[in-house]
């Protein structure tokens, strides 16, 4: 086994820390311990915002999009429908809202915690492109759910593709996962900010597919040039020790550490903060 994947596993035994899977993926292959029993594909909450980015990187890479463009722009056809002005939203750029600094005083529509039932339409869009707008564009950072709900749309509505659909056959196929599965709203399109059901050691493989320059056992799948922009900007992809890392809710990580060369992931259903000693390794 991995020298700190080893580690990792004593740390996660010895603290009782209720970690299904941990992965490590190195030039050498990919090693997994599993802790728990439970299904192999778990939901990775928050990382999911992570694959969204590589989709709209995947879209840049072919010329269809750049984090230039404004969601007015995009959704011009669903704001006239809705009758919403779209002055605001031709101020928002695709870039603002992966850093999630589109303008919204809060977060929202996130799924695992809030009861959908409630909302006032089963319509999402509508609901991401009608919530005011209290800030300028890129001023403030409000983490919300809401904003990757709008990359997933983005996704489709440059592709034509639903977000799953579109990665199935760039991303997944190619790097051999499994099994994924996404979480999707009324209208049948994934959140995109959450709801992403896959393996740890599927997981894992994204993180060495940017340590990696956008390769995978010999494939491209996304360009050296996405990535840097990726890490520039923090498009979900922020500082963590000396590497950088993706969290979701209840303790799931997803890390690279460009130094080390070395890509970690785990699935966990932490609910008090017991991953912190995994994380302090990190």
């Amino acid at each position: 086994m991995n020298e700190f994947l080893e580690k990792l596993t004593k740390i996660a035994e010895e603290n009782n820390i209720p970690t299904y899977h941990i992965s490590v993926a190195t030039k050498d292959g990919i090693e997994t311990s599993r802790l728990v029993r439970g299904n192999p594909c778990q939901n990775s909450y928050s990382v999911a915002k992570f694959f969204c980015v590589t989709a709209i990187g995947m879209l840049y890479d072919d010329g269809k999009i750049t984090p230039e463009a404004t969601i007015g722009e995009i959704f011009a056809d669903e704001l006239a429908e809705y009758g919403i002005d779209p002055t605001g939203w031709n101020k928002v750029k695709l870039h603002d809202v992966m850093r999630h600094r589109i303008g919204y005083e809060h977060g929202f529509l996130d799924i695992d915690v809030e009861d959908i039932t409630k909302y006032p339409t089963d319509d999402f869009l509508k609901l991401a492109l009608s919530a005011p707008l209290v800030y300028e564009p890129g001023e403030k950072s409000v983490y919300s759910d809401a904003a990757f709900y709008l990359v997933s749309r983005v996704v489709t509505k440059v592709s034509g593709e639903m977000l799953d659909d579109f990665l199935w056959p760039r991303l997944f196929s190619k790097i051999g996962c499994r099994e994924v599965a996404f979480s999707n709203c009324p209208h049948g399109y994934p959140m995109g900010a959450t709801g992403i059901y896959i393996r740890t050691s599927d997981m894992v493989k994204l993180g060495r597919i940017y340590l990696d320059k956008g390769m995978y056992n010999g494939q491209r799948i996304i360009s050296e040039e996405w990535i840097k922009m990726v890490i520039e900007n923090h498009y979900e992809l922020n500082p963590c020790g000396s590497g950088y890392a993706k969290g979701g809710m209840c303790g799931q990580k997803l890390y690279v550490n460009f130094d080390k060369d070395i890509a970690v992931a785990w699935h966990s259903y932490d609910t008090k903060g017991l991953t912190a000693p995994l994380n302090e390794q990190l």
